[in-house]
């Protein structure tokens, strides 16, 4: 009991400093009010896209800037704003889902490999073994046996990201392992499972909230990257990926039809790393002395 005791007043602490050094944090506010936009876009995205993006009109192709097209039409007479608004939507669930699933499974791995020792060498084998082949590669070689589809996409993204998790939960627990109350917590007779539920689990969830809004900015870019080369998204889906693939044909003619799509890109995975950096300072107990000073 106190050992429990002894951890909440800096639990309580941490949390009556987090809201404050947020709105302090100009880089972090500026991450959450793009995020927010984007994500208020994306689930609005029906009612602000002016036409259907996946309309082809070929007698309206590469139209400029009009009332009817506000960012005019691409190569095949598609309107660019709408083609841009509903491709949030594809960036931010892949980047949400290969961030849940990398999370939830890395965590989980690395739960078992820190606290049962057995398995702990296994285990980090077969993440290395993973962590040996490039994430593009794999996505590559994924999607190509499987087929590119939403689904696929994630999966094949978020496997390469889970042994990188693992690891960092991994460390976590091996170093909270050696605490003084996880032996008092064994020679007590804990048993395992109730060792990581209620004492590890806690403490890796900090670092994991952080690790996350990385694992998402960069599934952004491997999504966006996959479309590019054309092995991705169906070009009929609109995503920011294929939007600047489809522009490679016209850029001399329209460069704006590329540098578009890679704007929406570089805002969205700039407002996410902002984010993600906020969160570590914020969460890190050994950043806690700097919280206060986060700019």
């Amino acid at each position: 009991m106190s050992v429990i005791a002894t951890a909440s007043p800096v639990a309580a602490r941490t949390r009556a400093r987090s809201l404050p050094a947020i709105f302090r944090s100009k880089a972090m506010l500026f991450g959450l009010v793009v995020l927010g936009a984007l994500i208020l876009i994306a689930i609005f995205a029906g009612a602000l896209g002016v036409v259907d993006p996946a309309a082809v009109q070929p007698r309206l192709r590469l139209k400029p800037p009009s009332a009817a097209a506000w960012l005019g039409t691409d190569h095949l007479g598609r309107d660019v704003y709408s083609r841009l608004i509903y491709g949030s939507r594809v960036s931010l669930l892949v980047g949400g889902v290969v961030a849940l699933l990398a999370v939830v499974f890395g965590a989980l791995l690395g739960l078992i490999s820190g606290a049962v020792r057995w398995i702990d060498g296994l285990l980090m084998r077969a993440m290395d073994g993973v962590m040996a082949i490039p994430a593009i590669l794999f996505a590559v070689a994924m999607i190509g046996a499987l087929g590119a589809d939403l689904v696929t996409i994630c999966i094949a993204i978020a496997i390469p990201e889970i042994p990188r998790v693992a690891r960092l939960v991994r460390s976590i627990v091996l170093t909270v392992r050696e605490e003084p109350y996880i032996e008092a917590a064994v020679s007590m007779g804990t048993r395992t499972p109730t060792l990581i539920a209620r004492h590890m689990v806690p403490n890796v969830l900090a670092p994991l909230i952080a690790q996350a809004t990385f694992i998402a900015s960069s599934a952004i870019l491997i999504e966006a990257s996959l479309s590019f080369l054309g092995i991705g998204m169906p070009d009929e889906v609109p995503s920011w990926g294929n939007m600047m693939a489809n522009a490679r044909l016209v850029f001399q003619v329209k460069p704006m039809l590329m540098l578009l799509p890679g704007l929406c890109i570089v805002l969205t995975v700039f407002a996410i790393n902002r984010i993600g950096d906020g969160l570590r300072d914020l969460l890190d107990p050994r950043l806690a002395k700097s919280v206060g000073r986060l700019k």
